[in-house]
């Protein structure tokens, strides 16, 4: 069973996912506690999945993965094998940054990167609506981004933690 996180504990993971190259002697500096001290706590906290990885955050328009695009999909059927198929397709794909499943009009939301106008016609024409498992497609192409990603809001508590 995991343990209950203190104030230190979210410190450090507060930390962590600002700059996951801390050093335990950096990540100790920041949050009043020793690199050993330091250490121990983050591999407990990695050993119970609070945190999952570490990885580079990328250019995409460097990567020449100039469009963002936000595109709906509904089934063309609504069972469980046409959504196992359609997750299936999704998770193969490299463009297809996130996926969401979705209650409302919509069956899902993908987020993707592609290249240009040519790369969207190729993964929706090519890709997406040829398959069984999709009925219709609406593309929506980011114009601008006024925030990305930059991390989860972390509690103050082990309180706030536990009422999720």
């Amino acid at each position: 069973m995991d343990e209950p996180l203190d104030k230190l504990d979210l410190r450090l993971l507060e930390e962590l996912q600002k700059d996951g190259r801390l050093t335990n002697n950096e990540l100790g500096e920041r949050i009043a506690l020793s690199p050993s001290q330091c250490s121990r706590r983050r591999t407990r906290l990695e050993a119970e999945g609070y945190i999952r990885g570490y990885q580079a955050n990328l250019d995409r328009q460097k990567l020449g993965l100039d469009m963002l695009v936000v595109i709906s999909v509904t089934l063309a059927t609504h069972n469980r094998d046409n959504a196992r198929r359609f997750s299936q397709l999704i998770n193969g794909l490299p463009e297809v940054l996130e996926a969401y499943a979705l209650t409302g009009e919509m069956d899902y939301h993908l987020k993707i990167a592609t290249r240009g106008l040519v790369g969207l016609s190729r993964f929706v024409n090519d890709v997406l609506l040829p398959h069984e498992s999709v009925q219709h497609v609406k593309t929506s192409i980011v114009l601008d981004t006024l925030k990305t990603f930059e991390g989860f809001p972390v509690p103050m508590t082990h309180a706030d933690v536990t009422r999720a």
